[in-house]
């Protein structure tokens, strides 16, 4: 029989399935929003029109050195403000007609097509964010969170972040250090980085940065100035290198992440850089939905979030590294 040609080997057995569950050859590993769903970088707001942060921006001038009766200033001087955000949002459906469950029920199924389709939605949630995460926040018509080439930029005498503009004042300004090679590849990445880190921390006893994200051109440069670490544990097993998933510099955690932006190391403490979420609206399933003209259920899914600091000078980039 011609017509459907799959021939009578496979029409009598089914196929030798490896897993149960579709591979997957789409999703990349998310360190920026994986590190900042740990801890106090994630944070629950229970409603509220805006994200803001209080800020203490400016020294009390009248604070000065006088003589005896001298008058001291009664100036008020003013030294607080607040950086605001707005919420952007983001949503997704999972579409699966009567046919597609009909089929794919009981025995005839080859793996659950709904739970597959769910978490797919779920991980395409995080790879969008992620992506965001690394953005300028212009990107769809600025509908998009506002992320690090927007809050740590390589040119941080510009712009408005926040509601303020760094061009006016400049303590709302990130540090930005070049990277740019002298005669080898990396050779000024160490210095450059040690450069970073130390203004970000603003001195010995301040807050240090805590992790940073790179790309994988540069955390290999990186790796490749570190010392040489082999180690024989028996004759027949060596180890030539690093594990890799994450490097130290300076005890801040160093790894790489596939949207960050190229030749660039970002640096942050997480209690700076927080991904703020409305309550309730992380990921959240709204109800099911079944069309009126259509055989089939429509399941939602929404986030109501936006990157946000509140201390622009305590995050760090290296730009241009070569």
């Amino acid at each position: 029989m011609a017509d459907p040609n799959i021939g009578q080997t496979i029409t009598q057995a089914w196929e030798s399935v490896v897993k149960p569950d579709p591979e997957d050859n789409i999703f990349e590993e998310y360190w920026l929003l994986d590190r900042l769903k740990q801890g106090k970088s994630f944070k629950a707001h229970d409603g509220g029109r805006n994200i803001e942060h209080h800020l203490e921006y400016a020294t009390n001038t009248s604070v000065g050195w006088y003589s005896d009766l001298e008058p001291v200033s009664t100036t008020r001087i003013d030294c607080f403000d607040s950086a605001r955000y707005a919420w952007k949002e983001c949503a997704g459906t999972v579409v699966q007609s009567e046919l597609e469950s009909a089929i794919n029920q009981g025995s005839g199924g080859k793996f659950d097509l709904l739970a597959a389709k769910l978490k797919n939605m779920k991980t395409s949630f995080y790879k969008l964010i992620n992506e965001a995460l690394f953005s300028t926040g212009q990107g769809t018509s600025s509908k998009e969170i506002g992320g690090m080439q927007l809050l740590c930029s390589t040119t941080p005498t510009t712009g408005t972040v926040g509601e303020i503009n760094a061009a006016t004042w400049s303590f709302w300004r990130n540090i930005a250090v070049t990277g740019t090679m002298t005669t080898a590849a990396f050779d000024n990445l160490r210095a450059a980085m040690r450069s970073c880190y130390n203004q970000v921390s603003v001195g010995y006893g301040g807050k240090h940065p805590t992790f940073a994200a790179t790309t994988r051109a540069v955390f290999e440069g990186f790796e490749g100035l570190l010392l040489a670490n082999e180690r024989y544990t028996d004759k027949s097993v060596g180890d030539g290198g690093f594990k890799n998933e994450v490097l130290k510099f300076k005890g801040m955690l160093l790894a790489y992440d596939a949207d960050c932006l190229a030749a660039t190391v970002y640096m942050a403490n997480e209690s700076d850089l927080i991904l703020n979420y409305q309550k309730g609206y992380w990921m959240r399933m709204l109800k099911e939905v079944d069309p009126a003209n259509q055989t089939a259920t429509i399941r939602r899914c929404m986030t109501i979030a936006n990157l946000s600091t509140g201390a622009r000078r305590k995050l760090g980039c290296v730009h241009t590294i070569t």
